[in-house]
């Protein structure tokens, strides 16, 4: 296992390799109000209650140490997507969901719950959020603990070098399902943290209304570990192709198949077979 030292340095380089604006977030799930650590805020202290996607703007943007519970939380159907409401049933979300009118009808809204839920909630690892009560949020390069997730936000055009890096073995191609909400608390922290698997996040509604997010933003969720692969991998697709960033655009103009190996040789093969 990696230690932390290895988590908060990893996390300055990708911070810098890839020129983010705002700090990689190391997400920790907790199973008792005892594991927050000291010096870990809650919005409760204050007599207030924040979003999921709100204390991870504050994470992300002011470096600051969070714990997040339901009780902290004013979005309702988050806390019960994360497993810290076990009392409350699937009957009651939908109803929760329809009466803010998400979608055209009833059967539409269950429709969509089923299957954003699907990979999440028959996986394996979802044994693994019973007893949870909340999770813990910090700058990755400041974590004081071993993240079970991370969350990057960036550009497209940053985040394509990690989603790139991730499939550069063939070993983590991202798949992802859009709903328009749930993406940065659902997708970037829970869905790698229970499967294991990279997530793409759009940031949504929440994300938009409630925490600032840019519109000019996007986001990837992985598990834990990942954050070394993508370190090794980063910038390797393509071998000398790849400038890394900042972006360099080749404009369109006197191009041609010549400008990489692999098209050349596929015009090749195109004109021997039209020879045949």
């Amino acid at each position: 296992m990696k230690s932390i030292e290895e988590y908060q340095s990893t996390g300055k380089e990708l911070y810098d390799l890839l020129r983010l604006s705002t700090y990689p977030v190391a997400v920790r799930y907790v199973k008792s109000l005892e594991d927050i650590p000291a010096g870990f805020i809650r919005p409760s202290f204050f007599k207030q209650k924040w979003s999921l996607c709100q204390a991870i703007t504050y994470a992300r943007r002011g470096a600051a140490r969070i714990a997040m519970t339901a009780d902290d939380n004013f979005c309702v159907p988050a806390s019960y997507g994360q497993g810290w409401l076990p009392f409350l049933s699937y009957d009651d979300l939908i109803e929760s969901q329809r009466l803010n009118k998400w979608r055209e009808s009833l059967e539409a809204e269950k429709r969509v719950q089923a299957e954003f839920a699907a990979e999440l909630v028959t996986h394996e690892g979802y044994r693994k959020v019973k007893g949870n009560i909340g999770f813990l949020l910090a700058p990755l390069t400041e974590t004081p603990f071993v993240p079970d997730s991370i969350l990057f936000y960036g550009t497209p055009g940053q985040l394509t070098h990690a989603i790139q890096a991730l499939a550069y073995e063939g070993k983590h191609i991202i798949k992802s399902s859009f709903i328009g909400f749930a993406e940065s608390c659902m997708k970037g922290a829970l869905f790698p943290y229970v499967t294991g698997k990279p997530q793409y996040v759009s940031p949504g509604a929440g994300d938009q209304s409630f925490s600032g997010t840019g519109e000019h933003e996007v986001a990837i969720g992985i598990p834990g570990d990942l954050l070394f692969y993508i370190k090794e991998k980063l910038f390797r697709t393509g071998g000398p192709s790849n400038k890394g960033l900042p972006q360099r655009t080749l404009l369109a103009g006197q191009l041609s198949e010549k400008l990489l190996p692999g098209w050349t040789f596929l015009r090749k093969k195109i004109e021997e077979i039209k020879q045949k």
